[in-house]
């Protein structure tokens, strides 16, 4: 139904399979599905074709047939490699599981490697996370990440089982994520922003040196031209100046499938103020500076004058070391590097006006 509407030969450079697709899908349902988008859509020759990986459940072979589909980039879950805190958010994964599908992707010709670490979870300690850096650093990823364990059991179910009293403090969240900085910083790994690392020959380290990073609904990316089409349950696509999002309940997203509608719960069309903020945005996401006469220039505005209510709050990041401002530019500082999420919602209007968003989860 997509290609349809987008037309025939449709090129394809990025392609990624979010929500540990191999856990549910048999080989031959992964060999249909390749075939389907296939048939529909043209996949460049060297184009970025990830899938993110649960290693409790895939064998040396589901990696064998994921390179033979074309699949080139993998992300490994990890989250800890602490027994104590695999036990509080029952995850049970060992070191051996995650190792073996690293070594199954490089067998495999897989390009890039990326392993997901979570800090702030439920009985974790500086040290022993220092543990599991030291064991990550060892398996020599080609990318890290290393995100902000957000606590919302209101939304996700299966946090309801973690005791809150286990959370570590907002003090011992901040020490693991300086001590995740340090330790990749000194292995070699580039901060690129948002809570990724990469080696300096990776193509996102390479790309932020040379100004073309950008960023999207699956992370950072070096194709910033590219339209975004999403297909499955929950997922968000861009196209031009829109946004859409799918059902997020099975039944709802099936339901409208069997009407031969697509199954977009919600869409958005950015006006001219959207697609300023979100230059900006990606600006200071990507590449931790902006030249405010440049969208004077490209967006007819005075930027000072336009984000007036904005700059006042940035003095007090300025104030914290975060940020340097000029009359022509706003610097991200090292330190404000770290708190780039929070630099970054002070040119989000709809923060502004949305009154629930206390509910959503801390940045820190």
């Amino acid at each position: 139904m997509q290609a349809e509407l987008l037309g025939p030969g449709q090129v394809v450079e990025q392609l990624h399979f979010g929500g540990g697709t191999p856990t549910f899908m048999s080989d031959d349902e992964i060999r249909q599905v390749m075939a389907a988008i296939r048939e529909h859509f043209k996949l460049v020759e060297d184009g970025e074709y990830s899938i993110e990986i649960d290693p409790r459940k895939v064998s040396d072979a589901t990696i064998a047939l994921l390179g033979k589909e074309g699949f080139n980039r993998i992300s490994i879950g990890v989250q800890d490699f602490d027994a104590e805190v695999q036990r509080a958010v029952n995850r049970i994964q060992s070191e051996e599981e995650t190792l073996g599908v690293i070594r199954a992707a490089r067998a495999n010709g897989f390009k890039s490697v990326s392993i997901d670490l979570i800090y702030g979870l439920p009985k974790q300690t500086l040290e022993g996370f220092g543990v599991t850096l030291d064991k990550v650093i060892a398996a020599n990823p080609d990318r890290l990440s290393v995100y902000n364990y957000a606590h919302m059991p209101a939304i996700f179910k299966p946090q309801r089982r973690i005791n809150e009293e286990d959370l570590p403090a907002p003090q011992t969240k901040l020490d693991i994520l300086s001590l995740a900085v340090s330790k990749l910083t000194e292995a070699g790994y580039v901060y690129i922003g948002m809570d990724h690392f990469a080696k300096p020959e990776d193509e996102l380290a390479v790309a932020q040196r040379q100004g073309r990073l950008h960023r999207n609904f699956q992370g950072y990316s070096t194709h910033s031209d590219c339209d975004l089409i999403a297909l499955g349950v929950s997922a968000i696509g861009k196209v031009g100046p829109t946004y859409s999002q799918n059902y997020r309940e099975l039944e709802d997203y099936y339901d409208a499938l069997n009407r031969d509608e697509l199954p977009i719960m919600r869409g958005l069309e950015l006006n001219a103020d959207d697609l300023v903020r979100r230059a900006i945005i990606q600006a200071l996401m990507c590449h931790f500076e902006l030249s405010k006469e440049s969208f004077n220039i490209a967006y007819l505005i005075d930027f000072d004058q336009y984000f007036a209510t904005e700059m006042e709050e940035l003095r007090e990041y300025e104030h914290e070391g975060l940020l340097e401002i000029s009359p022509q530019w706003i610097e991200v500082t090292p330190k404000g590097r770290m708190l780039i999420r929070n630099i970054c919602m002070v040119f989000d209007k709809y923060l502004r006006t949305r009154t629930e968003h206390a509910r959503y989860s801390k940045v820190i």
